[in-house]
């Protein structure tokens, strides 16, 4: 028995660190002249993440979507995957089915829209 509850523990343990990992600050890369900074966080059992600054090549601009959703619904799937998440693309202000892959201070995140799919590398800030 006890066994059996260290092993659920454990597994708990595992899930939340695996979903712990890709939370903090991300780096887009330039899209439609801009790039942002992106505050994932845990949002009930999903990751979501923020727009938190925007930027062009000049450095820091005022945007009206700082603040908003760029990213919704994401489910830790283990191994530093993420997947059944939502992605929304300001510059064509599309929302594309998306899934994230963790490796280390890089998160792939990719997504499609029908057969229209597209693919970002994002860095980590913090």
């Amino acid at each position: 028995m006890k066994h059996w509850i260290a092993a659920a523990a454990l597994a708990v343990l595992g899930t939340a660190a695996s979903a712990d990992d890709v939370l903090g600050t991300w780096k887009t890369e330039v899209d439609a002249g801009a790039y942002a900074h992106i505050t994932m966080q845990q949002c009930g059992t999903k990751i979501c993440g923020v727009i938190s600054a925007a930027f062009d090549s000049s450095g820091p601009i005022a945007s009206e979507n700082v603040g908003k959703n760029l990213v919704w619904d994401m489910q830790p799937s283990g191994s530093g995957k993420y997947r059944n998440g939502k992605i929304w693309q300001p510059s064509t202000d599309k929302v594309y089915k998306s899934k994230m892959a963790l490796s280390g201070n890089t998160l792939k995140v990719s997504g499609c829209v029908g057969p229209i799919c597209k693919k970002q590398t994002w860095s980590r800030v913090n």
